[in-house]
């Protein structure tokens, strides 16, 4: 964002800046426009958990979708990161109130699923902010897991491989006991 001219944003999306700027008022309301975007599209997934869903298979499949994200959408995943380590200056009016509410509407469903003992006891926040972080991590941080594994999530035998490790971790973690 702070790099970046809004002539290149419009050079990049093939329209003058003038129609760029007939949509979008400042650069500051295109990258918040982006940021909302993305975040809805990572959100959608955690949106459909529901208590008469089987715990594990939603939670399994949420770390699928999420891990999937990170590999076709790794450089919108580092542009939220980035703006989350700034403190959120455009964002946090969407964090404080749209993803606060779903977030503990998921809670929710997490302590409903704990409650009718169909997973191990955890602190739901905990969990959905602990698959966020593992499945961003790939995104995030992917020069610095490329540098140790050689690998990259566009290769698909290390998208599995990851995938079933962080399934594992997780899944095997909320099996009840």
């Amino acid at each position: 964002m702070h790099g970046t001219s809004l002539d290149r944003v419009a050079t990049e999306a093939d329209v003058s800046k003038t129609n760029l700027l007939y949509y979008f008022g400042s650069k500051d309301e295109l990258y918040v426009s982006v940021l909302r975007e993305l975040l809805d599209v990572w959100l959608t997934p955690l949106k459909t958990f529901s208590v008469e869903q089987d715990p594990l298979v939603a939670i399994g499949d949420y770390i699928r979708v999420k891990l999937e994200l990170s590999r076709d959408h790794p450089e919108e995943s580092r542009l939220f990161c980035m703006e989350v380590m700034q403190g959120a200056p455009l964002l946090l009016a969407e964090l404080e109130q749209p993803l606060r509410e779903l977030v503990e509407a998921k809670v929710k469903v997490i302590k409903a699923w704990i409650d009718s003992g169909k997973i191990a006891p955890v602190d739901p926040h905990h969990l959905i902010f602990s698959i966020w972080a593992t499945t961003q991590h790939y995104a995030d941080f992917q020069t610095q897991v490329k540098a140790v594994t050689g690998r990259t999530l566009e290769d698909p035998a290390f998208f599995e491989e990851v995938l079933q490790n962080l399934q594992a971790l997780i899944l095997n973690g909320l099996r009840p006991r």
